[in-house]
């Protein structure tokens, strides 16, 4: 009898995974289906541009977005399907793991199903499987460090350490914010009975597992006088100096999840409050929301923790269903619930995806979705340069450069640009910064992205040569006031146009003093936002 009620909850147990797993590849095959409609993001060709210098850290995030689409440069080329094919396959593990913690949590297939639809159809996990970004794998590890802790609870089986502490490493090697949610980890600890593991040597070596894995990084940071802190701070300064961080609440609503599942989550912080066993995983929610808000963080930066409050609340959803008195009291609650969450999930589609390549759908989606409109142009952007070079006269053609003015221009250049037999671009933006000038150094320069005032002030003889646009009349930031100029360099032009000194060294800044090697690293991070 009990071997016969095993291989039932086998059955059933089986039968719910392919049911979380149908779920992921129908949003997944969506996305391969799409994801090669427009073009790049800039964020993507600046990743692509870091793919290519392999290091242990970079000026804006740490190492490992970039060594992944390492591989899917290699694997890909650049395919657009190919490339953000990583991204895709990390959307489609965080839905079935949404209904994986649903499950450990003690629900059953709906409460499963519901847990991972919901995730499935959240405007933010929508979003992240469009592009390939630091986002992206950032939310993964977020939710998979959930899953980890309620295995750790629910068996009190101290070696779930092991694999808390490597995702945790993962995180840091991944974005910087992973700190925050390391802070609500320790805070769940202190706060709740689960500070008994404190004592245990399974916690100790992972949380040693974990610094081992992201020393690497840590020491770049050191090398390069924590250039991304500069980087960091400023970049925060911009936002909340912007209004970006405003609407943080609003965000937590309408970015990070369904809006029709703002009740589950709800019900999920709740939930986990009144679990004395659970009660750690809100704090690893409440204590990064807390510091976000006072911090003025951007409201999409706490997107990974929600998978793990609404996989609590399906639960609980489950069971007042399952208290409704009458069976088509409980089949009305939940049809309407999921109809309610699948309905917004293909609303908020048609904004984020890019389900046409012209027409009313197309319209609507570029309208409201700023992101896709920074995909359209960057061809054309890299043809026009193209045009400019050619119509130089030979002698300027043998010796010519390109000068870019912000990070998208400087990795359309260097990964677009060499199927039109551009030269590496001239850039101060970012870890471009690092990596020197190329050699020889350019007497003719397409200047790109700076007003004539400025050009004129950097450069000698510079004549407009070009607007950037493209051929959709899209507006977007490379289509208003970029101007492209022809102009000669001045005496020293690469010390005055990026801040380093005149010889253009790509460790000029190791060579200074430490006091000027930080006022020149801080004039690099505040580049970035141009």
């Amino acid at each position: 009898m009990m071997l016969e009620q095993g291989l039932e909850r086998d059955r059933h147990s089986r039968s719910d995974t392919l049911a979380l797993v149908g779920i992921a590849a129908i949003v997944a095959v969506a996305h391969l289906l799409t994801n090669g409609r427009y073009g790049f993001h800039r964020d993507e060709l600046q990743v692509l541009s870091d793919a290519r210098h392999l290091d242990w850290g970079f000026v804006p995030y740490p190492p490992f977005t970039p060594f992944v689409e390492r591989i899917a440069l290699s694997l890909f080329g650049l395919s657009l399907v190919g490339l953000r094919l990583f991204s895709v396959i990390a959307q489609a593990i965080l839905v079935v793991v949404a209904g994986l913690m649903a499950r450990q949590l003690g629900g059953g297939r709906f409460a499963q199903v519901t847990a991972a639809l919901s995730v499935a159809l959240s405007t933010l996990l929508l979003f992240e499987g469009t592009e390939f970004q630091y986002t992206t794998f950032d939310n993964l590890w977020w939710v998979l460090i959930a899953y980890f802790v309620i295995r750790l609870l629910k068996t009190e089986n101290p070696r779930w350490w092991l694999a808390i502490g490597a995702t945790i490493g993962l995180g840091f090697q991944t974005k910087y914010t992973m700190g925050f949610y390391l802070a609500g980890i320790m805070g769940g600890i202190l706060l709740t009975s689960a500070r008994r593991y404190l004592g245990n040597g399974w916690f100790w070596g992972g949380m040693a597992l974990g610094f081992l894995i992201c020393a690497p990084n840590l020491l770049w940071q050191v090398k390069h006088d924590f250039i991304s802190l500069h980087f960091l701070q400023h970049i925060h300064a911009r936002d909340v100096g912007e209004g970006r961080a405003e609407g943080f609440w609003r965000d937590q609503v309408w970015i990070c999840a369904n809006l029709v599942a703002t009740p589950l989550w709800i019900a999920g912080v709740i939930g986990y409050l009144r679990d004395r066993r659970y009660r750690m995983l809100a704090w690893m929610y409440l204590i990064p929301l807390i510091l976000y808000a006072i911090g003025k963080g951007r409201g999409y930066y706490l997107g990974g923790a929600y998978p793990m409050l609404i996989a609590m609340g399906a639960v609980m959803g489950e069971r007042w269903v399952a208290s409704l008195s009458t069976i088509p009291r409980r089949a009305v609650a939940a049809a309407v619930f999921l109809t309610g969450v699948v309905a917004w999930g293909l609303f908020m589609s048609a904004m984020i995806l890019p389900f046409a390549s012209s027409g009313r759908l197309m319209k609507f989606a570029l309208e409201n979705n700023g992101d896709l409109r920074e995909e359209i142009g960057w061809d054309e952007l890299v043809k026009t340069v193209a045009g400019i070079r050619d119509s130089l006269p030979p002698e300027q053609q043998a010796n010519v450069g390109v000068a870019v003015r912000n990070y998208g221009e400087q990795g359309a250049i260097e990964i677009l640009g060499p199927a039109y037999h551009l030269p590496p671009s001239i850039s101060g933006v970012n870890s471009s910064w690092l990596r020197g000038y190329p050699t020889p150094l350019s007497s003719t320069l397409i200047v790109m992205g700076q007003s004539r005032k400025e050009a004129d002030r950097l450069f000698t003889d510079c004549r407009w040569a070009g607007h950037n646009g493209n051929s959709l009349g899209v507006k977007n930031e490379e289509s208003e006031d970029h101007l492209t100029s022809s102009c000669a360099g001045r005496h020293g032009w690469h010390g005055r146009s990026s801040g380093r000194n005149t010889k253009g060294s790509v460790k000029c800044t190791s060579e200074a003093k430490a006091s000027t090697k930080r006022t020149a690293l801080s004039q690099c991070s505040k580049r970035c936002a141009t």
